[in-house]
């Protein structure tokens, strides 16, 4: 292939003045002795293109191929149904044809899930990935082979960047049918006690028109009612905890449809307390009373409600009221009117002196059983006569007092039962026997006949019981001496630990219960714990999104706690069931955007494809799982890169350039004969019309 280089001899403005200045005199020249002045104006070109040197350049160029890059979509939509087979066989016939092109390269590159669950498909990175490293010019076009799910559009083909035609062959069928749950606004957080709004709706293509719709929270049935599709709904939902409560929303599947994956909504609601209400009502002033008040207080989301009765009924002396500096104690008011709003009451060495009439210990009875939270830390009046055992309240109570005070040092011990118990598991001290803390001075002997007994004292007697009595819990701890611990008496003790478990364990904190099934997601890995007092519990079985159950073995790990992990395959919420418990994980996020939508649709790339001159098709057939594709056809000119039953590809005909060859006009000899045969020819000329001019005068 040859070509002109020029490489003025002079600097380049000079030139540009020279040859202006040429040009002018040339065109003068002409005009004013019109074809007497021919040969002068040959011989000011010859000396301008002389100044110009311009040289005859030769290059050898090498043929080189056309990219074509072939994106495959291997994300989880496209593997529903019979897509994956699809794709397979659709990828299978690109490769014969375009292998029967010589002119082009195919590079294939597959896009799985993304890292991320709302990562979703992303066709258009892989396919910048792919062509990163090849000019605009060798791209001779795009393929890609999908279900349309594609989440990283680009906001048009120009801004794409890619001046090849992009085609999509797009699997599936148009007959589909699927239902899905769409949430349209959901809240984070929720005031545990109070009830929050969800609105959504449930969408479908090919459906009846309605359907079931059933709200679990934690695994636990909510509501359950029948929902038109395609009409926004509020349902309202009580928080009845704090921490995340699981909100699931799953509609009715329909006969054959994609997936039952997007059939189902989860959404995670932090329950947050206002503030936890606390009533502490001490018997009489002792030391352990501020231990539990210090406590109490120092957790600023407790509201604490304190009262100790300085004046009982055997030391009245007749003084008036009014002349008493002491705070009357408002028993109706607590025990009565506001008592559903504690989340906790604790009587501490309080002794039946009828300053509570026996029907509020009825009250505080029911209060326990409909889910509220009763604590007796116990000390001597509990194996006398004024025993809160002889109220009401012994209908709640875990243990029965046999009239017995042990007064003897002694170390409390963790129960068999209590290594396995989240309150008591794990206190700093207890791994060693005899465990490292103080002594303890006190003992209100009883007899258990309810609960668990998680710790002991001398004689494996019970010291501390934890039980549940209908919706609520109730704790009786039998001695008043875990202040001792508190002012570090023979080394001290874990007391903070201890009471601050036992307090939150009682009001319901999540982390602290007895029986539990938890799961949390690293990457990939899902870390499963499961909480029990019980033997070493079965297998966990584990469903995810696409409906395929497994079942994984847990392994114990510290009394009480057994764990296992599991390297997901799926992205998406996973169900775990452990005996009774439920428990759900989402790999990435709780509704992953791959599955939210997987109707297969070649709407979502036409704006794109055929903005590049492409095409967006469907290749899939509405029975068996064969594929309709198209020709692949080179084009070298023209506008038009897809037709009915083809597709074009833009062939450029690009070559690499191996050597380049400069051969200069002007060079010696030959430049020398051409300046100067100008300049002869214009002097011939000339002479010869002066010649014939002296001739005709004469």
């Amino acid at each position: 292939m040859y070509s002109i280089s020029l490489s003025p001899l002079v600097p380049l403005w000079l030139f540009a003045a020279l040859a202006a200045v040429v040009l002018l005199g040339v065109a003068a020249v002409l005009y004013l002795q019109r074809g007497r002045g021919v040969f002068r104006a040959l011989a000011l070109l010859a000396l301008l293109g002389a100044l110009a040197d311009p040289s005859l350049v030769r290059e050898e160029r090498e043929p080189v191929k056309d990219v074509v890059a072939v994106v495959v979509d291997r994300s989880g939509s496209n593997r529903l149904a019979d897509r994956s087979e699809q794709t397979q066989r659709a990828r299978a016939a690109l490769e014969r044809q375009l292998a029967s092109i010589p002119q082009v390269e195919p590079r294939f590159v597959e896009v799985g899930d993304g890292d991320g669950a709302n990562d979703g498909t992303r066709l258009f990175e892989a396919l910048n990935a792919t062509l990163a490293d090849v000019p605009s010019e060798r791209v001779a076009g795009a393929i890609f082979i999908t279900d349309g799910v594609v989440h990283d559009m680009p906001a048009s083909g120009q801004a794409l960047g890619l001046k090849a035609p992009l085609h999509a062959l797009v699997t599936g069928r148009d007959s589909e049918i699927d239902r899905r749950v769409t949430l349209i606004d959901t809240p984070r957080f929720g005031i545990v006690g109070k009830t929050v709004t969800i609105r959504l709706k449930v969408d479908e293509k090919n459906g009846t028109g309605s359907g079931r719709l059933v709200v679990r929270r934690d695994g636990q049935v909510l509501v359950e009612r029948s929902v038109r599709t395609g009409e926004a709904l509020e349902l309202s939902v009580r928080i009845d905890r704090g921490g995340p409560n699981l909100i699931e929303i799953e509609a009715e599947a329909l006969p054959n449809e994609l997936t039952t994956a997007n059939n189902r909504a989860v959404i995670t609601i932090e329950g947050v307390r206002d503030k936890l209400r606390v009533l502490l009502v001490s018997g009489e002033p002792h030391a352990g009373e501020r231990t539990w008040r210090n406590l109490l207080k120092s957790d600023a989301n407790i509201d604490l409600v304190h009262f100790t009765i300085l004046r009982p009924p055997e030391k009245q002396d007749g003084t008036p009221i009014n002349e008493l500096s002491l705070i009357a104690f408002p028993v109706r008011d607590l025990f009565q009117t506001k008592i559903k709003e504690f989340d906790l009451i604790i009587f501490d060495r309080y002794a039946n002196t009828s300053i509570l009439p026996l029907v509020y210990f009825e009250n505080i009875v029911r209060y326990v059983r409909d889910g509220g939270a009763l604590m007796v830390a116990a000390g001597p009046e509990f194996s006398g006569t004024g025993t809160l055992y002889r109220t009401p309240l012994s209908a709640v109570l875990p243990a029965q007092p046999d009239g017995r005070t042990i007064e003897e040092a002694y170390r409390a011990r963790i129960t068999d039962r209590g290594k396995r118990h989240p309150v008591t598991r794990d206190l700093a001290g207890s791994d060693v026997e005899p465990p490292r803390w103080g002594e303890w001075l006190r003992l209100i002997s009883a007899r258990a006949n309810d609960g668990d007994v998680v710790m002991s004292g001398p004689g494996d007697r019970p010291l501390l019981i934890t039980s549940r009595e209908g919706k609520g819990r109730v704790g009786l701890f039998l001695s008043d001496h875990a202040w001792l611990w508190a002012r570090g008496y023979r080394e001290g003790g874990p007391h903070l630990d201890l009471l601050r478990r036992l307090s939150h364990w009682l009001m319901k904190e999540p982390s602290l219960e007895e029986e539990a099934l938890r799961a949390v997601t690293r990457g990939r890995t899902v870390e499963i714990e499961r909480q029990t007092l019980g033997d070493a519990p079965g297998a966990v079985t584990i469903s995810g999104p696409s409906g395929t159950a497994r079942s994984l073995p847990l392994a114990s790990e510290k009394p009480g706690l057994f764990t296992a992990r599991l390297q997901a395959t799926e992205l998406g919420l996973h169900r775990l069931q452990s005996d009774q418990l439920v428990a759900f994980v989402s790999v990435g996020s709780d509704n992953p955007r791959e599955f939210v939508d997987v109707l297969s649709d070649p709407a979502r790339l036409r704006p794109v494809s055929e903005t590049l001159a492409g095409s967006t098709r469907r290749i899939g057939r509405e029975i068996g799982s064969g594929v309709d594709l198209p020709r692949i056809v080179p084009v070298r000119s023209g506008t038009r890169l897809a037709g009915g039953d083809w597709i074009g590809l833009r062939i450029s005909d690009s070559g690499i350039v191996r050597g380049v060859s400069l051969m200069p006009v002007f060079l010696g000899m030959a430049g020398l004969a051409l300046l100067l045969g100008a300049l002869i020819a214009g002097w011939l000329g000339e002479g010869g019309r002066r010649s014939w001019r002296r001739k005709a005068e004469a």
